[in-house]
């Protein structure tokens, strides 16, 4: 069975958790897009009345374009559930997450949330984080002088650009810079350290966040309960 089948299966696994009445954050991914599908089909078969918040613009127009009325995090009350991918997840089910480049909005979502589910396919659960690059949002604005404090700090930061050669746009119009690390092995220490340096905006890092996690295999889907 390919990824993408393995995506497919975690997306139609997890809408199965989706109730009547619910307000549901809608994340960010190729995995996610796969939920949003299946979501939209139960809406059309069965009349399911849901409210959607969506963690990007590209989700937004999936969901509006398959019946699922989205409204604006501010012009909600809660959220009973947030659906979303992960790029990687260890041991202790800590994440890393934005390399759709949606992480602020993912992570602002995310903990206005009753409970977080993430959806992957086995690829992603690994022993320890770092294998996979860790996004920072960064303004634009002093942008290069946060890039080379970073450098000195041993962090590996290169920003992410497009195949034009330009700086890769957030929904919030910021920057992405990836930080190549290879392992991290004391991710609140690291988060403590990013959310201290001016003009990051928001690291890729979610901590003890999950509440349950789906993974895809070949037969068939793994629910593992992370937090109650």
């Amino acid at each position: 069975m390919n990824q993408d089948a393995l995506k497919a299966l975690v997306g139609q696994a997890a809408v199965k958790y989706v109730e009547d009445g619910m307000i549901l954050g809608l994340g960010t991914g190729s995995t996610v897009k796969y939920m949003v599908d299946a979501l939209g089909k139960r809406v059309a078969d069965e009349g399911l009345h849901i409210i959607g918040v969506a963690t990007s613009d590209r989700t937004a127009n999936q969901a509006e374009s398959l019946g699922i009325t989205i409204k604006n995090l501010d012009d909600v009350d809660h959220i009973d559930l947030t659906i979303d991918g992960a790029d990687e997840i260890d041991d202790n089910f800590q994440g890393i997450k934005g390399g759709g480049a949606a992480h602020l909005w993912e992570k602002i979502v995310a903990i206005n949330s009753t409970k977080n589910m993430w959806i992957v396919d086995e690829s992603k659960l690994v022993h320890h984080l770092g294998q996979f690059p860790l996004p920072l949002e960064v303004i634009p604005f002093g942008s290069t002088h946060v890039l080379e404090k970073l450098d000195k700090m041993d962090l590996h930061p290169e920003f992410r650009m497009n195949a034009d050669g330009q700086h890769v746009m957030t929904d919030s119009k910021n920057y992405i810079i990836d930080l190549h690390l290879g392992r991290i092995d004391h991710p609140h220490e690291l988060a403590n350290t990013l959310n201290g340096i001016v003009g990051v905006v928001e690291h890729g890092l979610f901590l003890d966040t999950v509440n349950t996690v789906i993974v895809g295999r070949p037969d068939g889907p793994e629910v593992l309960n992370a937090r109650d």
